[in-house]
């Protein structure tokens, strides 16, 4: 298994590195969130769980703890692709290997510790229950039970843990470049009184990720888009500057003929 290896300064980098990244490649990435997502008690352990339809997921999820929350990143990545892109472990990244039943184990108590471990911040976890990159449409989703099993463990140490559904969809909405569109569901507190059981969670969880999908797919379909906070502006695209262009012909033509 692949630790956790922080790096204040890397984060900083890499926070940088993201939007700068986020900025060259999007029109805009676009964020709905609903009521209590950033009142959250910060004593209490949050694991936010999403799917995984892009290669961006571990971009945006260091993007919105530095723009939305005071909270101790961590999040779990499959062990082939971490073993590749080991700088995320700087950032708060660690690795979870399905094949290896004693390697998915040890991941999911290591889980468990850095939840419940005391700081400052807020301990929250990104996840991604699919455990793989799946098409965002594909019916059924298909989730593991890490997620419900770390939330068994982690109430043997807290009293409660957040569940906070998040997903994205990458939308091409008449410009050059797509844009991101992220949505946060009110948390849902899990305590030891109303645990339902690993199954019964995780059926829970890809039940709620599916609505929660279809509901920003229909938003963005109706362009129902009021409520949604652009954090970061994409650069100029190509078609907005030929549009500039233009504007600026026409301008010198209409002051040549007068």
């Amino acid at each position: 298994m692949l630790k956790v290896r922080r790096s204040r300064l890397y984060t900083m980098w890499f926070g940088w590195y993201s939007r700068r990244q986020f900025r060259r490649f999007f029109n805009s990435v676009r964020v709905v969130m609903q009521a209590g997502v950033r009142e959250m008690d910060r004593r209490t352990p949050v694991i936010f769980y999403a799917n995984h339809a892009y290669w961006w997921d571990g971009f945006w999820s260091q993007l919105c703890t530095e723009k939305f929350f005071f909270q101790r990143l961590h999040i779990i990545i499959e062990y082939q692709q971490l073993r590749k892109h080991r700088f995320f472990t700087r950032i708060g990244a660690f690795s979870i290997d399905q094949s290896r039943p004693r390697s998915l184990l040890a991941t999911l108590n290591y889980a468990a510790e850095l939840l419940s471990d005391h700081h400052e911040r807020q301990n929250a976890l990104w996840i991604f229950p699919q455990g793989k990159i799946e098409h965002v449409d594909k019916r059924p989703f298909v989730f593991y039970r890490g997620t419900a099993s770390i939330v068994s463990r982690l109430l043997e140490k807290v009293p409660g843990v957040y569940l906070v559904s998040v997903v994205s969809r990458i939308e091409y909405l008449g410009e050059q470049k797509p844009e991101l569109f992220l949505s946060f569901r009110e948390p849902h507190l899990v305590s030891k009184g109303n645990f339902p059981g690993t199954d019964k969670l995780t059926a829970y969880m890809r039940g709620m990720t599916e609505n929660h999908l279809d509901e920003l797919g229909g938003k963005i379909q109706n362009r129902n888009l009021e409520d949604a906070m652009i954090i970061v502006k994409g650069q100029v695209s190509v078609n907005k500057k030929s549009e500039e262009l233009g504007r600026f012909m026409r301008m010198g033509r209409g002051r040549n003929i007068s």
